[in-house]
């Protein structure tokens, strides 16, 4: 199979999340897949194995969920992939869809949660107000929760009586507080440990009548479960020797939690038993598990892939759950630890080595999204692509990134922008001082924040890069922050500050369009024509100064937000990025 064939074949192989399942009925799952090109979801009854798709938007489906009794199906149904639009649901055994909510106006989402009583809680921005609506079967939706700063509805106990809801009240929509209210609006308990230490709600145990909410906290510089009373005030942490930020899931009976273990770049699982206190670790396979859940009777099932193989949903009793539909994704090459000393600290890397041309190889460096975010040793198409067109793939786990502790992932304060493009400068430095990378054919590219950043550093590091590849960037944070969606609006402001009104010198400083007449690269944008994340009208400002200073660039448009949720758009971008590429630094 010829490279541009193997990489493509990645992207069109099927792939699926891993199965959700009814708390009351463990043998009714969903499951998101993109079988017939675009992420859909779909049912599966484990008892029949019978599955059936459920879903058919044009731009892919990306919310789902399903109620702890089985019987519905849900979904956030948006117009041409713009994440603007509501609820549905339709029986899981299928029929008829309805709207959850039909006398709501439209929104963007911010979450939902489900009972057995039927009652439902959806969270729903926009108009610069974020709402919580309780939504009960045949009557008007009632307004729970209303605030200017975002909000988002976290779990509803199994029986409905309890909601709780994570809030930016206090200033900081990067740090939530947590609050459990009942359905009339009666605050029963908060979690709030004051500035820069958020409380996450993850989900009320799954027994019924049982009030312990399940949330992390980050009291220890990390994320780490805590088990809450909101009623009684008991509160139990739990803590672990093991380094690496924590998540966590109920065991179906609540007497235990699925922890699950992210550090540096791979995942590991562990069971704690909360009657004990004892600690069981759970062989997985070395690299990342996305996704992992208890099933009755005690195993686990997980979503798992590393860097050399493709994704595969297993369980812990050794078994693959279940196959995606057609042949699987041809492998790709392991990834190589870096660790880079820093202005701050030790910077860790991901490097992907080409297995044509010889070093030092041109060499792509992919900035990841967030920067709530982070890389990982986990199975990535695109990556792939630019291994099997001979460059070389650095992923820089910048300070800003997940994974790595509370004070790295906040460090983005007063310089942001700079600050994570020092560090991806000590990794670039370090490669072409080890004859990894050609220093002529450095590449910057990313999506979302990591198209930010490549903009940004194009304009404050011009003589570091050969060419720029920038796809649905910020360009300018003031003109981003008037016309994004109400969610990044909150996010803007714990970011820098403060709105570009109260913080206009941040603003301009992290933006790169106040750096555009020093950009001396080639430049490729890629921006979709709905985007509410990163809109569409500051990037045309960008690009008119571009043109101004009679800088080279190209820019490609589609009709969606997140032309990621179908595969064939996935492949044109793809392609067009290498094209880009080969054409301005060469490869193999």
């Amino acid at each position: 199979m010829k490279a541009e064939e193997r990489w493509q074949a990645r992207f069109r192989a099927s792939r699926m999340t891993l199965p959700a399942w009814a708390r009351q009925a463990p043998n009714r799952s969903i499951y998101r897949s993109n079988a017939t090109g675009k992420w859909e979801v779909y049912a599966w009854d484990r008892v029949t194995g019978a599955t059936r798709q459920v879903t058919d938007q044009p731009k892919g489906t990306a919310y789902a969920a399903i109620d702890p009794t089985g019987q519905w199906i849900h979904w956030f149904a948006d117009t041409d992939g713009d994440e603007y639009g509501g609820w549905w649901r339709q029986p899981f055994t299928g029929g008829a869809d309805e709207p959850l909510a039909p006398d709501l106006p439209p929104g963007q989402p911010g979450g939902i949660a489900l009972s057995t009583t039927g009652v439902a809680a959806i969270s729903v921005a926009g108009e610069g107000t974020f709402r919580i609506h309780l939504v009960r079967p045949g009557q008007p939706a009632d307004t729970l929760y209303e605030h200017t700063e975002a909000a988002w509805v976290a779990a509803m106990s199994l029986d409905g009586s309890l909601i709780a809801i994570n809030h930016g009240e206090y200033g900081d929509f990067r740090h939530p507080a947590l609050r459990v209210v009942r359905q009339n609006g009666h605050v029963v308990g908060e979690l709030h440990d004051g500035p820069a230490k958020g409380v996450v709600g993850l989900s009320f145990a799954p027994v019924p009548g049982d009030r312990r909410l399940l949330a992390l906290h980050e009291r220890r510089s990390r994320h780490e479960p805590l088990v809450w009373d909101p009623v009684t005030g008991e509160q139990r942490e739990i803590w672990l020797r093991d380094p690496g930020e924590l998540d966590a899931e109920w065991y179906d009976d609540g007497r235990g939690l699925l922890i699950l273990r992210d550090d540096r770049a791979r995942s590991y699982l562990h069971r704690y038993d909360l009657g004990g206190g004892g600690l069981t670790p759970i062989e997985t396979p070395h690299g990342v598990i996305d996704e992992a859940t208890p099933r009755p009777g005690g195993h686990v099932e997980y979503s798992w892939s590393s860097a050399s193989r493709p994704p595969v949903v297993r369980s812990s009793n050794g078994q693959v759950v279940v196959n995606p539909i057609g042949p699987p994704a041809p492998p790709s090459v392991p990834v190589e630890d870096i660790d880079v000393e820093g202005e701050a600290g030790r910077i860790h890397a991901l490097v992907s080595k080409p297995e044509v041309g010889t070093a030092p190889h041109p060499t792509v460096f992919l900035l990841h999204g967030g920067p709530t975010s982070h890389d990982r040793d986990a199975f990535s198409p695109t990556v792939a692509a630019w291994v099997d067109a001979g460059f070389a793939v650095v992923r820089v786990n910048y300070r800003g990134s997940t994974g790595y502790g509370s004070a790295w992932r906040d460090a983005l304060r007063g310089d942001v922008g700079h600050i994570e493009l020092a560090d991806v400068a000590a990794v670039r430095q370090w490669v072409v001082d080890h004859g990894i990378a050609d220093p002529g054919k450095t590449v910057l590219a990313g999506t979302a924040w990591g198209g930010y950043l490549t903009l940004l550093g194009l304009g404050t590091q011009p003589d570091l890069w050969a060419c720029g590849i920038a796809a649905v960037p910020i360009a300018c944070h003031q003109t981003s922050y008037e016309d994004e969606a109400e969610s990044l609006r909150a996010y803007h402001r714990a970011l820098l500050g403060g709105s570009p009104d109260e913080q206009p010198e941040r603003y301009a400083a992290s933006s790169p369009i106040t750096y555009v007449d020093q950009v001396k690269s080639p430049l490729l944008i890629l921006a979709g024509e709905n985007d509410t994340r990163c809109p569409l009208r500051q990037i045309e400002k960008y690009v008119t100064k571009l043109e101004e200073h009679g800088r080279h660039h190209e820019v490609y448009t589609y009709d969606a937000i997140r032309g990621s949720l179908v595969v064939s758009e996935r492949i044109a971008q793809t392609a067009l990025q290498l094209d880009f590429a080969r054409k301005h630094v060469g490869a193999p």
